[in-house]
């Protein structure tokens, strides 16, 4: 991912917190009359102000002289706004009603893909019943063979929100092309930005555009610098509900379908003020190393877990070996609440118990 030009710089200016609406104003006056971005960023008792433009004219002012200013820091990081140093406290996502961040535990699963009414609804039914707060089922599956099932497209999206009436559930869809963002934002209650396309740059700009929260996969060899920069090109065109999730990286080990960098997830909460989930179903990609890799994800300080559920896997189209069966899920959330309540972490308001 490229730099900004060398000449550009940003900086975190904080306001007291007996700061004004005037103060704010005023600096943000101030940081357009020089030609530099101004972002506001409100806190819990904080509000901070996020510049980015020419770094010798941002430098040049005595911020910490301005009514209002506690202090002004530089930014050395590439990725300004999903740092902690924009942002301290933690982004809590709304995806419909349900929050993902803080101290909750949010659950997402269903099936890979949409494959029909009757399997959608089994699976929706199955993950409901057990706890599940958000309702996963892709409409759009490019594969690495063209000849194989590639999704439902807007019949998909149909039936998912039929679901959700149903059900009572949101539910997310991946997006794979620019030309559908508002397509699938319309029907979703959240956009997921897979790992193939984590470097897609128009399609992560397209997704800024929107209302709707955006999950962003981590690349399959991407950094977890290169993951936070392309989460900033989303966070840059205004859309700053974005939930990070670790998919597992291509390693030289074979054994599993990817590598679980199970230390991202600390690593990411350190980093960024953004929640950070785990998807244990494509990290190992076989049906018994879902548990314990989701076991281990909620140990490490994950927001929220994303796992495949079908009610046959013998017979999906998409992704059936790494699959867990109703019966399989129900247990899996047992265990996943036990070690909940062991961390003192709450689960989201209105999830079945």
């Amino acid at each position: 991912m490229s730099d900004r030009a060398s000449g550009d710089d940003s900086m975190i200016i904080v306001m007291s917190s007996d700061a004004s609406d005037h103060d704010v104003a005023h600096v943000v006056e101030r940081l357009r009359g020089i030609g530099a971005e101004a972002h506001i960023s409100r806190g819990q008792t904080r509000t901070v102000i996020g510049a980015i433009g020419e770094r010798a004219q941002i430098q040049q002012l005595p911020w910490e002289a301005f009514p209002g200013v506690e202090r002004a820091v530089p930014v050395l990081k590439p990725y300004k706004f999903v740092s902690r140093d924009h942002h301290s406290d933690d982004t809590i996502v709304d995806v419909g009603g349900v929050p993902i961040g803080g101290r909750y535990l949010t659950v997402i699963a269903g099936p890979c893909a949409v494959e029909s009414r009757e399997q959608l609804f089994a699976a929706a039914m199955a993950v409901h019943s057990a706890g599940a707060n958000i309702l996963r089922g892709d409409v759009f599956k490019p594969r690495t063979s063209p000849y194989t099932f590639q999704g439902l497209g807007e019949k998909g999206l149909e039936l998912l929100a039929e679901a959700r009436q149903q059900f009572g559930m949101p539910f997310h869809a991946e997006v794979v092309d620019p030309r559908d963002v508002e397509l699938v934002s319309s029907y979703a209650d959240m956009i997921r930005i897979g790992a193939r396309n984590m470097a897609n740059f128009a399609l992560l700009a397209e997704a800024g555009r929107q209302d709707k929260p955006v999950m962003l996969k981590r690349g399959l060899t991407a950094t977890i610098e290169e993951w936070l920069n392309a989460a900033e090109y989303i966070y840059k065109e205004g859309n700053h509900q974005i939930v990070l999730c670790e998919r597992g990286i291509r390693t030289f080990e074979t054994q599993t379908r990817n590598t679980l960098d199970i230390s991202a997830v600390p690593v990411v909460r350190a980093l960024s003020h953004l929640p950070v989930i785990v998807d244990p179903s494509h990290s190992g990609g076989r049906r018994n190393l879902v548990a314990p890799l989701a076991r281990a994800a909620v140990g490490v300080g994950a927001h929220g877990l994303l796992i495949d559920v079908h009610p046959s896997p013998e017979t999906a189209l998409v992704d059936g070996p790494q699959a867990i069966l109703p019966v399989e899920f129900a247990a899996l959330m047992d265990e996943v609440r036990a070690v909940a309540a062991a961390l003192g972490l709450d689960l989201p308001p209105g999830r079945p118990r």
